[in-house]
């Protein structure tokens, strides 16, 4: 979800203009334009959406899709809730936290059917486990990314607000200050910084990192792990007359484009290239590789809510203090049942192996 800058200018949103066409989704006539707010910088994290615009999914289902990037000072929910997108990609907590602010978004798919955050150190730490955090100098880049892993340390008895009992640091948006040292344990992502720490080189060895020189504790294996990426709407603008079906247009296309990013990962990294990616090639293979991983299988369909996950999700919000209350109404799953229905193809992935990617300095 992360790069390290902004890019120079927010104007280089993915606009496809397409002429009108016939289709099972969308009909003939004008095509219908809807915004869709990313919650970081184009990158295969959200290479299912730029796949659909690509490949004509949108567009045959009558929409005329524009892609706005996100950045630092970006918030999905407050744009969307503004009226400036009629869709947003957020985390779920970070939605309902807006939500509960004042901003009027819900949760319509459920993209990410499980979490991709990890907390990691080297070898010589000694962090093998989600005790062993206690007196070292754990890394958070806050903005509510740090509700999981301050939910692993309670778990365990260690208290993050306590200095006597952990030292948190505040983590950029980068590995500079694990791989200088001055971490013990970092956060990162499966498909982002984990992957930018086995593209630099060891000084000790002068090769790369390699997966043995990391311990790795993952949210999923602390057992708090929290709903991440998600696709939302306004509940106002859903409520007006013939959006819930651009919503289940949307949606179908949508999931399509990730069908097509599961079946044709190589294709999909060439398409995220071209939409303004600033990581590279290598990088990105490894990206999508792990972000398939966050989906697939997709035991009820792909963009279905699990109950389950969601109420340990608002569970653990709520004990970070990211949610002050139990929300109601915080998601649906019947604009994306609908969608689902007349999808096609394979909607959970069952079958789907994750690939083998070496990774290249600099990740290229």
């Amino acid at each position: 979800m992360r790069f390290t800058r902004r890019m120079a200018a927010l104007g280089v949103a993915v606009a496809i203009v397409a002429a009108a066409c016939s289709s099972s989704g969308g009909g003939s006539g004008e095509l219908t334009k809807v915004r869709l707010q990313l919650q970081w910088f184009p990158q295969a994290q959200f290479a299912g959406y730029y796949a659909a615009v690509d490949q004509g999914f949108y567009k045959a289902e009558g929409l005329d899709v524009t892609i706005l990037p996100g950045g630092v000072d970006i918030v999905p929910a407050t744009v969307v809730a503004g009226g400036n997108a009629e869709f947003g990609i957020s985390w779920v907590p970070k939605m309902l936290a807006s939500r509960e602010s004042g901003a009027d978004v819900q949760v319509i798919g459920q993209v990410f059917q499980r979490s991709g955050l990890l907390q990691i150190a080297f070898k010589d730490k000694g962090i093998t486990k989600p005790e062993d955090w206690r007196g070292k100098k754990v890394g958070t880049w806050g903005y509510g990314n740090e509700a999981e892993l301050y939910a692993a340390m309670r778990k365990v008895g260690i208290d993050p607000t306590n200095p006597d009992d952990v030292t948190i640091i505040p983590q950029q948006f980068d590995m500079n200050a694990f791989l200088n040292g001055e971490i013990d344990a970092a956060q990162a992502m499966t498909y982002n910084e984990y992957a930018q720490v086995l593209e630099a080189k060891n000084p000790t060895t002068g090769q790369l990192y390699q997966p043995s020189d990391l311990d790795v504790i993952s949210m999923e294996d602390a057992g708090t792990p929290m709903l991440e990426d998600a696709i939302f709407a306004s509940q106002a603008w859903l409520a007006k007359s013939g959006n819930e079906d651009v919503a289940v247009k949307f949606l179908r296309a949508s999931f399509k484009g990730w069908q097509y990013c599961r079946d044709n990962a190589a294709s999909c990294v060439d398409i995220v290239l071209k939409s303004d990616a600033k990581l590279p090639k290598g990088h990105q293979t490894w990206q999508l590789n792990e972000i398939n991983a966050l989906i697939w299988p997709s035991p009820n369909g792909i963009g279905i809510m699990d109950q389950a996950a969601y109420d340990r999700t608002v569970q653990i919000a709520t004990d970070g203090k990211i949610l002050t209350k139990q929300p109601t109404d915080g998601f649906r799953n019947d604009l994306a049942e609908k969608a689902l229905k007349d999808l096609g193809g394979d909607t959970k992935g069952e079958s789907w192996q994750k690939a083998t990617v070496t990774l290249t300095e600099g990740g290229k």
